[in-house]
């Protein structure tokens, strides 16, 4: 009997039909061992050693594949084929070796690249053993963000209240962020006008052209910039005769764009099918699992993180002959096209992301997936197609004019597709950044034919600021300084978002001023950390570690001596000294100058300048003549503005009722309409958690006004599955299953298939606990009785929660570095008081008799 190892229970089930009775197919769920959140979890004293803890219902887990294992002839270790894969694998093998059950069973590692029949066998035919140096390049990532996300998150909520956390990858992406917004907020822009000219040719034809040389000198885009001098060239145009000078045809290709990477994917399903990183990685993953065609569980795509660009040659020669059946062979090149990855870690880059089989076209397959799924197996089946096709072939055709006395001179560009090639089936999408364009189709014309101007055209214009970062372009612009890697930009992205230190708009970042606040911290106290080059430099070494070249203690010893230093010489600076920092830095952007006298003058008072204060509930801006002066603003540049949140949104195109942001005494909310009569109830919405009241648009208030939605029916039960967002967040339900959504956006997104396992992972949980709140530090155990004394961060703030027991932490006390003894003292003096007094209401007092 073989034991074998995968990560989900989907693959488990599938993987099990191919290799039959002689196997048990187990799942891991994932990772089995993580880093505690808590001090000592990497010792830096001790060469960084690192103390792992079992997760959750990891235990169970692994006690399941601890008896399946013992008395088994092999263990074979089959999870994912990247770093994490590896990860993975050697966790379960660590925890088996402690538990003493391997003995004399045989231990192999094996991968593939797709959950296909051929794949796996071929796989189990060609095992090897777990790869020391990815395991090393794990574990040295995880050391180093425990160790910037655990000494650099306290020292944020100690010097800026409010702040959630920082991490190494995280605050680099939102200096990005933070940086593009400084830039468009700095931005003059300058007057340019053109001048297009529509000449007409001897055969009648228009010409369109554009001036290029105006008084014998050649024009760049500012020299004409402002009304008369556009006049004045457009009195030349009309006062000159014109022929042709020069007519220049090129041919030319164009290329097609290599197979999918796991960044390409990203960026394309943002740009095509308005994706985010998260839910553009969470479908391919269910694509890579697969779904039943023909009676059998098969995987639709290749493994879905990869830097890799190649395909294997199989997959290449079925491409080809695709191509062939589907457009003809003028379509197919005469040899196949080799892609050569440009990773900077090849050990890390596998096959490119590509359909299974190229022969399962997306109409054969859309009947088994729902509509996302659909959408990217038919972007990923037309990228690999398209990368495989003959080069498209165009014609480039300059045309310039000139005046008689050669003063003044105009262009025309055309290029014309003369043979369609690759672009028959797919064109890259592109970017802001990208703007070239083909030029209109450009009559027959010869050198010194005399031209009529048939229309002159001035037109103003004004350079605009940098767009604010899609998605796509800042995983683009993230790989392209190397920050970070792109498996983990999913996950970067979210925590922005879910930390509340950027929104979206019109899906582009736009940061917070929490998050700005962070980004200016970091920039002013711990500079390096969030430099590009540095962050840059760090994946270097990381990637040397995975080829052997680089000790990964070596690497975490030389980045812990300086941030170690950095870290304590910050905690012991002044908190005034940072707010005084903070309010130079971020001054002009707190203060705006409106023109109106001093931005900084105490609006109530008239005597104090407002100042940059922090609180229990973060920063906000406050008078310094405080006590004696009271006035305080909320520290939002939008909100703090306007100051009345409430306003006007537009109107409801299927009711044309007004859309209103109300303030209730709850907080903000959605208003539809007003209540025509007493009793009337307009329908209402709240505001998600993450969002301001400032950054509501019609849009996104109607998507809320809409909700409940329906997702569809749940194939198991024929429940209705509704997403919402309710008082404690996004969730969906189907009949009595509820689960909860990460982000509020997704009630609008999530489809049948994904909110089915969302449910399933919540079921699989068991019921939530009533007390609610999340671990923040686990302190250690009871000396009474062994059970846990754990840091919650509970509703109404952190507590200490041993047993039944919650005693409150002093609003004084930082609960990141609470110690055991502290905690004990806590619960004991709860215990003291004993159990908490229910409030009873006071009876109404008896009326007296007349």
């Amino acid at each position: 009997m073989e034991v074998v190892i995968v990560e989900s229970p989907a693959k488990a089930k599938t993987i099990n039909k191919y290799l039959g009775d002689n196997f048990i197919v187990l799942a891991s769920f994932g990772h089995v061992r993580d880093l505690p959140e808590k001090n000592g979890s990497v010792d830096p004293d001790n060469d960084f050693s690192m103390a792992w803890e079992e997760q959750g219902d990891a235990k169970k887990r692994l006690s399941d594949i601890a008896k399946a294992v013992k008395g088994a002839d092999r263990l074979v270790l089959a999870t994912d084929p990247d770093r994490e894969g590896e990860a993975i694998s050697w966790h379960v093998l660590e925890v088996l070796r402690k538990k003493n059950v391997l003995k004399d069973t045989e231990v192999c590692r094996v991968v593939f690249n797709a959950i296909t029949r051929n794949s796996v066998l071929e796989a189990m035919a060609n095992p090897r053993q777990i790869d020391e140096k990815l395991v090393d390049a794990y574990l040295a990532r995880r050391a180093l963000d425990y160790l910037v996300g655990f000494n650099l998150s306290p020292v944020l909520w100690r010097k800026l209240p409010g702040s959630r956390s920082a991490g190494r990858v995280q605050s680099v992406a939102l200096r990005l962020i933070c940086q593009r917004e400084l830039e468009i907020e700095a931005f003059v822009p300058r007057e340019y006008w053109s001048l297009d000219t529509l000449f007409s040719t001897g055969s009648g034809d228009n010409l369109p052209s554009r001036l290029t040389i105006h008084q014998g000198e050649k024009l760049d885009k500012f020299s004409i910039n402002n009304e008369a001098s556009a006049k004045q060239a457009e009195t030349a145009i009309a006062g000159a005769s014109f022929s042709v000078e020069n007519v220049e045809s090129k041919p030319g290709q164009r290329n097609p764009a290599a197979p999918f990477t796991t960044s390409t994917l990203q960026q394309e399903a943002s740009r095509k099918l308005g994706f985010n990183a998260k839910r553009t990685m969470q479908v391919a993953q269910l694509l890579y699992q697969g779904v039943t065609i023909d009676g059998e569980e098969t995987g639709l795509i290749t493994y879905m993180r990869t830097d890799g660009t190649q395909i294997a040659p199989e997959a290449i020669t079925e491409t080809r002959q695709v191509i062939s059946e589907d457009f003809g062979d003028d379509y197919l090149p005469a040899t196949p096209r080799v892609y050569e990855t440009k990773a900077a870690n090849a050990q890390e880059a596998h096959e490119a992301i590509r359909p299974t089989s190229l022969a399962r076209r997306p109409e054969d397959v859309g009947k088994y997936l729902d509509q996302d799924q659909a959408r990217l197996y038919e972007l990923v089946w037309k990228r690999t197609m398209a990368s495989q096709m003959e080069n498209a072939r165009v014609q480039r055709t300059t045309i310039t004019i000139s005046s008689q006395d050669h003063q003044t001179g105009l262009r025309a560009s055309g290029t014309v597709i003369t043979f369609a090639g690759f672009l028959k089936l797919y064109e890259e999408g592109k970017d802001d950044s990208d703007d070239e364009k083909d030029g209109p189709n450009l009559p027959q014309v010869s050198a010194g034919e005399v031209l009529t101007v048939s229309k002159i055209s001035p037109e103003q214009h004004f350079t605009e600021p940098p767009p604010r970062y899609s998605e796509a372009t800042l995983v683009k612009r993230m790989e392209e300084l190397s920050i970070g890697r792109p498996s983990t930009y999913a996950s970067v992205l979210s925590v922005l978002r879910e930390r509340d230190y950027v929104v979206m708009d019109r899906n582009r970042f736009i940061p917070q001023d929490k998050g700005r606040l962070v980004v200016a911290f970091l920039e002013n106290f711990f500079e390096r950390y969030v430099e590009y080059d540095f962050t840059a430099a760090l994946e270097s070494d990381l990637d040397k570690v995975s080829d052997g070249s680089l000790s990964y203690k070596d690497v975490l010893a030389r980045f812990w001596e300086d941030f170690h230093t950095t870290v304590e010489k910050t905690m012991e600076i002044r908190n005034t000294e940072i707010l005084d920092t903070m309010n130079e830095v971020l001054g002009a952007h707190i203060f705006k100058d409106t023109g109106n006298g001093d931005p900084r003058s105490c609006p109530k008072c008239g005597n104090g300048q407002l100042s940059l204060k922090t609180g229990r509930y973060g920063a906000f801006v406050g008078c310094t003549l405080y006590p004696d002066c009271g006035f305080t603003r909320p520290f939002a540049g939008e909100q703090a503005e306007q100051g009345d949140i409430e306003r006007l949104l537009g109107q409801d195109p299927e009711t044309g009722l007004d859309v209103n942001i109300k303030d209730g005494r709850f907080g903000a909310y959605i208003q539809l309409g007003e209540a025509v009569e007493k009793g009337d109830k307009p329908k209402r919405a709240g505001i998600p958690k993450g969002k301001t009241p400032a950054e509501m648009t019609l849009d996104y208030a109607l998507l809320l006004l809409s909700l409940p939605r329906l997702v569809g029916t749940h194939p198991e039960t024929g429940k209705e599955i509704m997403a919402d967002i309710g008082r404690y967040g996004p969730y969906i339900k189907a009949g009595k299953l509820s689960a909860s959504l990460e982000n509020p956006d997704e009630v609008f997104e999530i489809g049948v298939n994904r909110a089915v396992t969302v449910i399933a992972e919540r079921k699989a949980k068991g019921p939530a606990r009533a007390s609610g709140g999340s671990v923040i530090n686990d302190l250690g155990e009871h000396p009474d009785d062994g059970k846990p004394v754990r840091v919650m961060d509970g509703r109404f703030g952190p507590y200490v929660k041993y047993d039944k027991v919650n005693a409150t932490i002093p609003k004084d006390e930082d609960p990141a570095q609470l110690t055991l003894e502290r905690g004990l003292e806590l619960i004991a003096a709860r215990i003291a008081k004993g159990p908490a007094k229910k409030k009873t209401r006071k009876a109404a007092p008896k009326k007296k008799k007349a």
